[in-house]
C-alpha cells in the first residue's frame, strides 16, 4: 500500500457517546465483517467491556475502502475514553495524523471528551467535528455546533451528522478521513523508528505489541531492539488486524499493525516505546514515553486464606496482559497474607478486582484505597508512604523525625448544568477543594475547575457528584503535584488492640468524624460475644472515640430458686470473674462486611 493512501484516525468521545457503535459502522460499511460475524461492541472484545459499555484496551483495525476508484487503507486506532487511561490515549493518538471528534447530540461537549480534544490538539492533529444520534427526538445540532465551536474552539459548520446505531452520514465520515486527515509522513528507507502504543499477552503467542511505523520498515527474523528499556528480540510475525489477525510479509513506514516477537512477559513492551532494528538503529527516540505510575493504592485479600496460592498466580497472569498495575506480596493481622497493588486510577481499580474474581474464580476483599504520600523528615530525607501501616508513627517513621507531610492534589474538571451548581461546589469545598476557575460555557451549563486532594476523590466524590447532579455531572482530572497537608494515621481498636487493615489515613479536621462514623457502623456489624468488646478510634496515644458492644448475658440465677441473697450474689460474682477472664484470653471475629463498610462510612 501507498503511503499517500493510508489515513490513520482515532476517535475522541465522552463515555456513553457512541464511539463504539460508530466504530461497528464502519467495520458493516467497509464489509470488514460478514452479517453472519456482527456483534454489539465488536472491538470491545472483552466481556467486561461490554458490560460496562466501555473501552478498556486500545484496538485497531484496518478498513479497505474504494474511493474515487482509488482503494484506501484506513487504520482505526480505537482507544479508551477514560480518565485513568490518559497516557495510553495519548501514545494511540501520537500514532495518528487525525482524530474524529464524537459529540452526543443529546448532551453536547463534556469533561473527558474536552480532555482529548486538547492532548490531540497539542499533537497538531486534524480533527473532524461529528454531531452523533441526530435521531433522537431531544437531539439539539445546532446547539450542539455552538458548543463545539465556544467550548473546543473547532469550526463546526461542515461538522458531520450523524446516527452511528441508524447508520445515517457514516459514507461521508469515511471521505471526510481520507480528504481531511493527511496522509502519514515516513521514510521507509531510513532506519527503523515505530511506537509502541498498546500491548497484550497471547497464551500462545507471547506477548502482541501495537505499533505505528513511523520510518524504516520490519520483517520476520529482524533483530529489534527497543530503545527506552534496551532489550533485543527476533521478530516472529508482522501484520493488520482487518478486525481479524492477518499476517504479511512487512510492515512499512506509515502502517498500523503488530509485532509478535516471543516474549513472555508484557512489562517488556512499554507503551510509549521505540522500537528499532539492533543493527541498523535509529538515532534518536520518539519523544513522550513515561512508566506509566499508580495513583491508587489498596491492599486484595482472598476471604479464604487457603486460596493465597491461587491470587498469586491470578495476579501475575493477569499482570502478562496489564503491566499498568503493580503488586507486592502484604501481610495483614486480620485478613492475612495478601498483595498490596497501585492502579492508575478507581476505575482500573474495580475492573481488575473484578476479573480476578471472574477469570479465576476467587472470592476477594479489598481494603480502603489509599494514595501514595511523601513524609518529609527534619534531615531533609523524602520517605514514600502508601499504607496506613507504614505511616508515622511506625516502626520505619517515628513520629520525632517527621518535618511535614505532602499529599498528591488533581486539578479537576467538572462540567454541570447550571441548576446543580451550588450542591457541587458545597461538595468541592467539603472536599478540601480550593476553586480555580468558574465559567459560563452556555446559559444553562458551567465549567468549573478545582484543585483537589486525590485521597478526597478515591473514596466516593465520584458517586456523590453524579448523584447530586441526577447524572449530569462530567467529570476530568489530571495530577497537579504536591501539597504540605495535616495528615493523620487514625487506628481502629477492638479490646484495645489495634486492627491494621481498618486503619485509615485522613485529615486532621475530619479524623473526629471519620473516627465516630467508624467506630458506630462496627458496632452495627460486629456480633455480640459473651463478653464486652470496647470499640475505640485513636491518634496517637488519643482516644477520639468509643463504642461498646454489650456481652450476652447468661442467666446464672434461673437454677438458684430460693435461698439466701450471699448465694445468689456468689453466682454473680463468679460470673463476673469469667467474664473478667474471658474478655483477657477471647478474640473477636471481625466479619468481613465490616472491612467494606470501612469504603462506605459517608
Amino acid at each position: 500500500m501507498e503511503i499517500k493512501n493510508i489515513r490513520n484516525f482515532s476517535i475522541i468521545a465522552h463515555i456513553d457517546h457512541g464511539k463504539s457503535t460508530l466504530a461497528d459502522r464502519f467495520l458493516d460499511f467497509t464489509g470488514a465483517i460478514t452479517e453472519r460475524e456482527k456483534v454489539s461492541q465488536f472491538l470491545d472484545n472483552m466481556e467486561l467491556e461490554r458490560e460496562r459499555g466501555i473501552t478498556i484496551k486500545a484496538q485497531t483495525v484496518r478498513l479497505n475502502y474504494n474511493y474515487n476508484g482509488i482503494n484506501y487503507a484506513l487504520n482505526l486506532i480505537d482507544t479508551p475514553g477514560h480518565v485513568d487511561f490518559s497516557y495510553e490515549v495519548s501514545k494511540s493518538l501520537a500514532a495518528c495524523e487525525g482524530a474524529l471528534l464524537v459529540v452526543d447530540a443529546t448532551q453536547g461537549v463534556e469533561a473527558q471528551t474536552l480532555a482529548n480534544v486538547y492532548i490531540a490538539s497539542d499533537m497538531n492533529l486534524a480533527i473532524v467535528p461529528v454531531i452523533n444520534k441526530i435521531d433522537l427526538p431531544s437531539a439539539d445540532p445546532e446547539k450542539t455546533k455552538k458548543e463545539i465551536e465556544e467550548v473546543v474552539g473547532l469550526e463546526a459548520d461542515d461538522a458531520i451528522l450523524a446516527s452511528a446505531k441508524e447508520g445515517i452520514g457514516i459514507k461521508e465520515i469515511l471521505e471526510a478521513v481520507i480528504n481531511k486527515i493527511p496522509a502519514p509522513k515516513g521514510d521507509p528507507s531510513a532506519p527503523l523508528k515505530a511506537l509502541i502504543f498498546d500491548s497484550w499477552f497471547d497464551a500462545y503467542q507471547g506477548v502482541v505489541a501495537l505499533v505505528r511505523i513511523f520510518d524504516g520498515k520490519v520483517v520476520p527474523g529482524n533483530n529489534i531492539l527497543l530503545m527506552n528499556s534496551g532489550a533485543s528480540y527476533e521478530v516472529q510475525k508482522v501484520g493488520v488486524y482487518s478486525p481479524y489477525m492477518k499476517e504479511l510479509n512487512c510492515l512499512s513506514a506509515g502502517e498500523v499493525g503488530f509485532i509478535i516477537a516471543n516474549i513472555k512477559d508484557a512489562g517488556r513492551f512499554k507503551i510509549g516505546d521505540t522500537v528499532t532494528l539492533k543493527d541498523n538503529q535509529a538515532k534518536n527516540p520518539l519523544p513522550g514515553f513515561k512508566e506509566p505510575k499508580p495513583m491508587v493504592f489498596a491492599g486484595i485479600y482472598p476471604i479464604d486464606a487457603n486460596d493465597y496460592p491461587e491470587l498469586k498466580d491470578s495476579i501475575e497472569k493477569l499482570k502478562l496482559n496489564d503491566p499498568s498495575f503493580s503488586y507486592e506480596p502484604e501481610n495483614s493481622l486480620a485478613l492475612g497474607f495478601g498483595f498490596r497493588c497501585g492502579f492508575l486510577g478507581l476505575l482500573h481499580m474495580e475492573i481488575i478486582v473484578e476479573r480476578l474474581e471472574r477469570e479465576y474464580n476467587l472470592s476477594l476483599i479489598s481494603t480502603s484505597p489509599t494514595v501514595l504520600y511523601n513524609i518529609v523528615t527534619k534531615t531533609g530525607e523524602v520517605k514514600s508512604a502508601l499504607n496506613p501501616m507504614k505511616f508515622p508513627p511506625s516502626k520505619e517513621i517515628p513520629a520525632q523525625e517527621v518535618d511535614y507531610i505532602e499529599e498528591p492534589f488533581i486539578r479537576a474538571n467538572i462540567y454541570v448544568p447550571s441548576e446543580f451548581l451550588g450542591k457541587i461546589i458545597n461538595l468541592c469545598v467539603e472536599k478540601r477543594g480550593h476553586q480555580v476557575e468558574l465559567k459560563y460555557i452556555t446559559k444553562n451549563r458551567v465549567q468549573l475547575i478545582y484543585d483537589l486532594p486525590l485521597s478526597e476523590i478515591v473514596l466516593d466524590f465520584y458517586d456523590q457528584l453524579k448523584s447530586l447532579s441526577k447524572g449530569y455531572a462530567s467529570f476530568d482530572y489530571e495530577l497537579n503535584g504536591y501539597r504540605a497537608s495535616d495528615m493523620i494515621k487514625l487506628e481502629i481498636l477492638v479490646n484495645k488492640e489495634p486492627v491494621d487493615a481498618l486503619s485509615v489515613i485522613v485529615h486532621k479536621d475530619k479524623a473526629y468524624a471519620r473516627g465516630r462514623n467508624i467506630v458506630e457502623k462496627l458496632r452495627t456489624l460486629i456480633p455480640r460475644q459473651l463478653f464486652e468488646v470496647v470499640l475505640q478510634a485513636q491518634i496517637g496515644s488519643k482516644i477520639i472515640a468509643r463504642e461498646e458492644i454489650k456481652a450476652l448475658r447468661k442467666n446464672v440465677l434461673a437454677k438458684c430458686y430460693g435461698g439466701d441473697i450471699t448465694r445468689k450474689r456468689k453466682l454473680l460474682e463468679k460470673q463476673k470473674e469469667g467474664k473478667k477472664k474471658m474478655k483477657n484470653i477471647g478474640s473477636v471475629e471481625i466479619p468481613q462486611e465490616a472491612f467494606l463498610s470501612i469504603l462506605k462510612v459517608s
